[in-house]
């Protein structure tokens, strides 16, 4: 089987266990592990900010970021498909009390009149408060699209004038960053905090880390435990996204260049397929999937009429082509 489900299957490769089984541990709920504070010190630093913190979802890292910036009883806005609405299972609601106002967008972004419009700080006692804005680069469920830092940095100027934060859901930021030639710490520049994923198109087999300033670090340190999220020697997970950001940002553009391949494929537009995943609507998308599963090739269904394609690590340019001819049969 080619599995073209998603870019959170993929497996450590040979080097990545090896630094994993090398690492230098200790107890990371005491703050006492040496390599996770270097992933988490690292991160920080890429991203132009005072420190990170290591989480074991992207999910967990996100409800922590948005839960600093917005109180209980206040709002985000998003994207509709954003993941933080769409696929996160309700937690900033059901955890953090945070509601949600959302825009439409068809490519994941923005237009930034719209979100003028929905901003709200402070309108009395009978509104909800908006404290933060939240944008997903790139955007999943838009096909990986990236948001262009032009637009995210004119986004930043509208929060500063409203008073509100700015949160960047960047589990696949790396992408962006590889697709555009877009300075990591440009993006960390328009937000107040972002939450960046190891364990997607960088092959780590588990982790993500919430970046901001050292004092929100501080307080989502408190509430990654609260949560259950202490975790002990877990350097040995951190030392896998080490090695990923030495060995596994560059070659991410072989991902997009085989995203691209599959669309020409399937009749989507290679032009719009920014990063590693692609979107096809289909009229049956769960009939699709069963046609391709037949023949060999695994691919989500995100919608009744919405299949997704998304390469990897695992994934190698023979895979693509191969997939690219059965898909393109069906």
């Amino acid at each position: 089987m080619i599995d073209l489900r998603s870019d959170t299957l993929t497996k450590p490769t040979e080097a990545m266990r090896a630094a994993m089984a090398r690492a230098e541990v200790g107890d990371d709920v005491y703050g006492e592990d040496p390599t996770v504070r270097a992933l988490e010190e690292r991160v920080a630093g890429l991203f132009g900010h005072e420190d990170a913190l290591f989480t074991p979802t992207g999910s967990l890292a996100n409800v922590l970021a948005v839960g600093l910036l917005v109180a209980p009883g206040q709002e985000v806005l998003c994207e509709a498909s954003a993941h933080i609405a769409r696929a996160e299972l309700g937690a900033h609601g059901a955890v953090s009390g945070v509601t949600m106002r959302t825009w439409i967008h068809p490519t994941g972004g923005f237009d930034l009149d719209v979100v003028r419009s929905l901003v709200a700080p402070e309108m009395g006692p009978f509104f909800v408060r908006t404290a933060a804005i939240a944008v997903e680069n790139t955007h999943n469920f838009a096909g990986g699209t990236v948001v262009g830092i032009e637009d995210l940095q004119a986004l930043r100027g509208l929060a500063d004038e409203a008073g509100v934060a700015v949160h960047v859901d960047g589990a696949r930021l790396w992408n962006a960053h590889v697709a555009t030639g877009t300075p990591l710490a440009a993006y960390g520049a328009v937000a107040d905090s972002l939450a960046v994923c190891l364990s997607k198109g960088l092959g780590a087999p588990v982790g993500s880390l919430v970046v901001g300033s050292a004092e929100a670090m501080t307080e989502a340190r408190v509430r990654r435990k609260r949560l259950g999220g202490g975790m002990r020697q877990v350097g040995i997970l951190a030392a896998a996204g080490l090695h990923a950001l030495d060995h596994h940002v560059e070659r991410l553009a072989d991902d997009h260049d085989r995203a691209r391949l599959l669309a020409e494929a399937v009749g989507v537009d290679p032009a719009g397929v920014h990063t590693n995943i692609v979107v096809l609507d289909h009229d049956d998308a769960p009939g699709y999937v069963a046609r391709a599963r037949e023949a060999g090739v695994l691919v989500s269904a995100v919608g009744p009429r919405t299949v997704r394609f998304v390469t990897h690590l695992d994934v190698t340019r023979a895979d693509a082509e191969e997939a690219a001819s059965v898909l393109a049969g069906l």
